[in-house]
Parts: C-alpha cells; structure tokens; sequence
C-alpha cells in the first residue's frame, strides 16, 4: 500500500514537474516570439524610410548671366538665356528619423517623436529661351549641371513662402496612421499619446 502511494505521489509530482517545465518553456518561447515581432515592426517601420504626403509644382522664370574678362579685361564676353524652370517638389517625412520603442509585455509599439517635414526631392525641367554666347564664352553641357543645381536650389527657397510645409504639418496623422495599420498587420498596437501634435491634428484626432 506505501508503495503504491509512494508511485501515486511521485506520478503527481512528475506531473507538477513536466507541467511546471512546459509551461516555462512556453513562456520563454512566446516572450522570444515577441520580442521578434517588435524586432520586425519595428525594422518595417523603418523601411517605408520616405513618406510623400505633399506635391507641389513650380513655375519659375530665372534670368542667366555670364561674363568672362580676359587680357586683363579689355576683352569682356558675354553668355545669357532666359530660363523657365517647371519643378515638382515633394515634401514629406523621414520616418528613419522617427523615435519609437516597443513594449514586448503589452505589445504596443510606443511612438515618442515624429519628424518634421522636409523637402524630400526637387524634380526640375529647364526650357531655354533667347539663348546668347558669347565670342570665348558659350555655353557647355558643364553649364547644364550647373544650371539644374541652382534650378533646384532656387526653387527650394521658394518651398517656405508655399504653404506647403504647413499642409505637411497637418498631413502628420496620416503618415501616423500608416505606421499604426503596420503595427497592426500582426495584432499589435500603436500607442501616440506622448506625439506633440498641431491644434488641427488634435481636431481631427478628436472628432
């Protein structure tokens, strides 16, 4: 009869032992699970990198002009065109620059810092009009590169006095929205509650 109890108790006890190791197991397997699903939302985050919200095009007219002196400038050469500039600029946010962590206990993914929006590409076509060379001072493909970069630059001072920065600050939340439909693809969620957000976003958000 002590025998047979003694088997019953150890039976039991196997039983507590194997229960208690599998569920340990379980745990750590699921904890490791986790902790590969943050590794992974949160590098798929990443990987959008560029969020184009806003386009804009520009229609600039830019007058070109170049001297050239030689012989200790009693020989001055002359080179002009009249340049129109037709640009699309793209403005939008750099989500590698995003500040984010993940909460493997609670599985939310918890956003602290958005970008600002930034001029992400300048996509200029020049036509040349009334075109002028000069008699040692003509134009050269040098002068093309040249003039595509300061195209550029040109029309990236006027982005400021655009409004479009402005639109791609309330453009925000979608950009936010799409990294919480991500980081919902595999049953987490997005917590942004600690985001400083525009009074229009908050509207919007509210309503």
């Amino acid at each position: 009869m002590d025998s047979i109890l003694e088997l019953f108790l150890g039976l039991v006890l196997g039983a507590i032992m194997m229960y208690w190791v599998f569920s340990l197991f379980r745990r750590k397997q699921s904890k490791e699970l986790t902790q590969h699903q943050s590794t992974v939302l949160l590098k798929e985050i990443r990987s959008v990198c560029k969020l184009i919200t806003v386009e804009g095009d520009f229609a600039e007219i830019y007058k070109y002009e170049n001297t050239k002196e030689r012989f200790l400038s009693m020989l001055v050469s002359k080179k002009k065109a009249l340049i129109v500039i037709n640009a699309k600029a793209q403005i939008g946010f750099n989500l590698k620059k995003v500040q984010m962590h993940a909460d493997t206990d609670k599985k939310k993914i918890i956003l602290t810092n958005f970008p600002e929006p930034e001029v992400l590409s300048i996509q200029p076509e020049l036509e040349f009009y009334d075109i002028q060379n000069g008699f040692f001072n003509a134009f050269t493909p040098k002068d093309l590169t040249t003039l595509n970069q300061e195209a550029i630059k040109h029309v990236k001072e006027k982005i400021p006095q655009s409004g479009l920065m402005d639109t791609a600050k309330r453009e925000a939340l979608e950009a936010v929205l799409i990294i919480e439909k991500i980081v919902e693809t595999i049953g987490w969620k997005l917590d942004y509650s600690s985001l400083e957000i525009g009074p229009e976003v908050d509207k919007y958000i509210n309503n």
